[in-house]
């Protein structure tokens, strides 16, 4: 009889990422702190643990690699917004002006933690046609999310201007990646969160609501 046949059996252990997918999140670790240009394949190893040789096991150049990681990132960060809490209210235009109040809510720490990797990686790499594609993919994809509701706020408000859904929830995008730009050269969020509630405050004109946020800025 098997002594060990009564015992407890062993705990599971805690599964850990998959080679490709610890390259791809030390990818967006290491590119949001310090760029594109300025990341090695040597650092890329570093990050994610692992050899280069099991780096060119997955990915044929650090350019291959970074087109997988702003497919990732866009996947990754999707899944963050559809269950973020900007959702819940009736109102469309609520709806909007929450998703803004939460784009705001969540520029709270260091700057490399709060910032698009996809932005930043598309500024230095746009002229590579996968990763700007790969890039734009992720950037204007999740613009997308927003024009249903966007489209219904402004049927509300009589469309005012003239202005698209699309358009408007492209704008969403400039403004958030612009006040990234400004919140890396000044080093700290809160000139983000500055340029965040001027847009909060411009679409709340636009559907003739007011725009104020939890630690009460309006």
């Amino acid at each position: 009889m098997n002594s060990n046949a009564s015992a407890t059996p062993p705990r599971p252990r805690a599964s850990q990422p998959d080679v490709r997918t610890r390259l791809l999140n030390g990818a967006i670790d290491v590119v949001r702190r310090q760029g594109f240009a300025a990341t090695s394949i040597s650092a890329l190893c570093d990050a994610a643990g692992v050899s280069k040789g099991a780096f060119f096991h997955h990915f044929a150049s650090k350019e291959a690699l970074a087109e997988a990681a702003a497919a990732h990132w866009a996947e990754t960060t999707s899944a963050m917004f559809r269950a973020a809490s900007y959702h819940q209210p009736d109102d469309p235009a609520d709806r909007v002006l929450a998703y803004i109040a939460f784009r705001r809510e969540i520029l709270r720490g260091p700057v490399a933690d709060v910032t698009c990797f996809a932005g930043t990686m598309v500024q230095e790499a746009y002229g590579t046609d996968a990763i700007r594609d790969a890039c734009r993919a992720a950037i204007l994809g999740h613009a997308e999310t927003l024009e249903a509701d966007i489209d219904a706020a402004l049927a509300a408000a009589g469309r005012p201007f003239g202005i698209t859904a699309q358009s408007l929830a492209r704008h969403t995008q400039a403004v958030l990646q612009g006040a990234f730009i400004l919140a890396k050269a000044d080093g700290d969020t809160g000139v983000a969160a500055e340029s965040v509630d001027h847009l909060g405050r411009y679409v709340a004109f636009l559907f003739n609501k007011a725009w104020s946020t939890e630690d009460g800025t309006a």
